[in-house]
């Protein structure tokens, strides 16, 4: 087997382990953590696991073998060497350390040129504001008039059912995204067999991630207020996954899902604060401030692989 073949395999399951663990979390955090009381974790699994292989495989057959949805167009194939795959090791030691960074600019900064970067860039911190605006301005209006936390009896299958349809929807929504940092390594038409591995090594990663009940980055989600709650959480992924498909309309560039997620925890977080009166702005600002440093020593380490690839490694660019 040829050297780049065996860094391309190496690549794509460091990738894999990283993206699912770090960023699955934005999409299935408030799932596991309102359902992990009244369901197994592996039934948890089976059923985001059948929504993970249709939304792969759906991608490949309408995408010709194309698994990333067309994310990639503007980042094409490259022989993997071995600076290739420190991104996504760079990422899966943040990962241990519960960093919520962007696995997008993380692993994509190894392949793409300073151009798209800078477009990625753009369109992630349009992504952060826009969903940070999106979520005040809802939870402001939702806060007045209804409880997250509280239902009332006959309401409650309603809302349990409501949170698995969205979660469904979310999940989707996020793989057509996120996709594209797992499938940068691999051919851009996959054969059959490749299709396969990559179903069998996903679904097994997203098992642990939940045997494990979502690791450290789980606790980005549980410590806002009421993310545990069905209702919540119903929300929660309405609002997100609305804000992930317009993005996704909008151009075929990839964009940072975890800026998405904080900026839309940081927005209700806020709202929130403004109209619960035992529930302050000095609560608050920690867990953002929190958040965001975390973000920005993430993007800082994105730069940082970039200049060393493209400036020590690669002087003449890509």
């Amino acid at each position: 087997m040829e050297l780049s073949l065996i860094y391309m395999y190496v690549g794509f399951l460091l990738a894999a382990y990283s993206v699912i663990a770090n960023d699955s979390i934005q999409t299935l955090g408030t799932f596991l953590a309102s359902n992990k009381a009244h369901f197994k974790w592996y039934t948890l699994w089976m059923a985001a696991s059948v929504m993970l292989v249709y939304t792969i495989t759906y991608g490949w057959i309408n995408y010709n073998g194309d698994i990333s949805y067309g994310r990639l167009t503007r980042i094409p194939f490259q022989e993997v060497q071995w600076y290739h795959a420190m991104a996504p090791a760079v990422l899966l030691l943040l990962t241990r350390k519960g960093i919520p960074v962007s696995t997008t600019f993380l692993v994509l900064s190894a392949f793409a040129s300073f151009t798209v970067l800078e477009k990625v860039l753009m369109k992630s911190i349009v992504g952060y504001g826009v969903a940070a605006i999106s979520a005040y301005v809802i939870w402001v209006v939702l806060e007045r008039y209804i409880n997250e936390k509280k239902d009332h009896p006959e309401h409650v299958k309603f809302w349990r059912v409501g949170q698995w349809v969205t979660s469904g929807w979310l999940w989707f929504a996020w793989l057509q995204h996120d996709m594209a940092n797992i499938a940068v390594f691999l051919p851009r038409q996959l054969m059959l067999g490749d299709l396969l591995m990559v179903l069998v090594a996903t679904v097994s990663i997203l098992g642990y991630v939940f045997y494990t009940g979502g690791g450290r980055i789980q606790e980005v989600v549980i410590n806002k207020h009421g993310t545990r709650f069905a209702r919540s959480s119903t929300i929660i992924n309405l609002v997100y996954a609305f804000v992930l498909y317009f993005f996704k309309e909008l151009n075929d560039l990839p964009m940072s899902t975890t800026w998405v997620f904080v900026g839309l925890l940081t927005g209700r977080e806020l709202a929130i604060s403004s109209v619960i009166e035992n529930y302050r702005f000095k609560y608050v600002f920690p867990i953002i401030a929190k958040d965001f440093g975390k973000m920005m020593f993430g993007l800082g380490a994105s730069v940082a692989i970039v200049l060393i690839i493209h400036q020590v490694i690669l002087p003449n660019g890509l």
